[in-house]
């Protein structure tokens, strides 16, 4: 029997992929339907296509009997949580922490710069041909609350920096000091909230925050600041966010929302001070070459029986 490793990318692209295992490619095909390369049963190694729709990810799972390594191309695995932690003991889910980092923490950037400054307005003059020009609030000089302090949050603070912030407040899961400052735990949002006048979410979609931003949350918030969402739809109540974008008391930009993808006629699509782009965060230039760096470097570690990076659980284990 062979030790297969099914990728989404062609293994002749992968540059340092260690010898022994056989390599297959399998991306789901553009519909969805490409018959699977080999066979599943001798699946050691599946990594997941990324951007395709989630009964084509999932769909080879029922059939990897003797796979020990599920690798997401994402950095968030809620999606697959579920049917990975129903295949059998010992199967290890790693994420893609390192490589959305980058890209992700940039469009955060764009978002918070764009909605600050006023750009989708001026998209619109320009589609009109009329110069409307009008006073802006500037990042500098503002304070920012970071939601989700992981490697994508820590990303965002390294691109925050250059643009002279009043200040960065960070929150995670639990608290912790880093060299920058303090990361406050979650139960310290009630108090943290009122000082922001950018809110950005980079936390993962959990039990604990589905939800999160809630109307309680956006009440917290202080009158114009502004929400930003690069994390997950679900973190935040639509319901409770509309009401507050009506009211024209928050403005929000949001690179997911919930429902995902937003359907037309979405009261979202229309709602004022809200900018909204598709999901784009990790999807750019550098999405591939890193996919490539940690696909070679995973590979290298299991078949060397080395510790893998990113390991969120390992099905059979308490939690998993």
């Amino acid at each position: 029997m062979s030790a297969d490793v099914w990728l989404p990318i062609p293994p002749d692209e992968i540059e340092g992929l260690p010898a022994g295992p056989r390599y297959l490619f399998w991306d789901g095909g553009e519909d969805g339907r490409q018959e699977f390369p080999g066979d599943p049963a001798e699946c050691v190694f599946y990594v997941v296509p990324y951007m395709t729709p989630l009964p084509v990810r999932v769909r080879p799972l029922a059939h990897l009997s003797g796979v020990r390594v599920v690798q997401t191309l994402t950095a968030g695995v809620d999606d697959v949580m579920g049917p990975v932690s129903a295949l059998g003991p010992g199967v290890r889910l790693c994420n893609a922490r390192g490589v959305h980092e980058a890209s992700t923490a940039e469009l955060a950037l764009t978002l918070t710069l764009a909605s600050l400054r006023g750009v989708p307005g001026f998209v619109r003059a320009q589609q009109q041909e009329r110069w409307e020009g009008g006073f802006h609030p500037a990042l500098a000089d503002r304070s920012v609350l970071i939601v989700g302090y992981g490697a994508i949050g820590s990303a965002i603070e390294d691109r925050l920096t250059p643009f002279d912030v009043a200040r960065v407040a960070r929150v995670a899961r639990s608290a912790r000091t880093t060299a920058r400052g303090p990361v406050h735990p979650l139960t310290d949002l009630p108090a943290l909230l009122p000082d922001a006048d950018v809110v950005i979410l980079a936390t993962p979609l959990t039990e604990a925050t589905r939800h999160l931003v809630n109307a309680d949350f956006l009440a917290r918030m202080k009158d114009g600041a502004l929400l930003v969402n690069v994390a997950r739809g679900p973190v935040v109540e639509t319901k409770a966010l509309l009401a507050e974008l009506e009211s024209g008391r928050l403005t929000a930009a949001l690179d997911v929302t919930d429902p995902e993808p937003l359907p037309p006629g979405h009261p979202l699509w229309q709602a004022p001070g809200v900018l909204i782009s598709p999901h784009v965060g990790g999807p750019s230039s550098a999405f591939r070459p890193r996919a490539r760096r940690l696909l070679a470097d995973q590979l290298t570690r299991f078949v060397n029986r080395e510790p893998l990076r990113n390991v969120i659980l390992t099905t059979g284990e308490s939690g998993g």
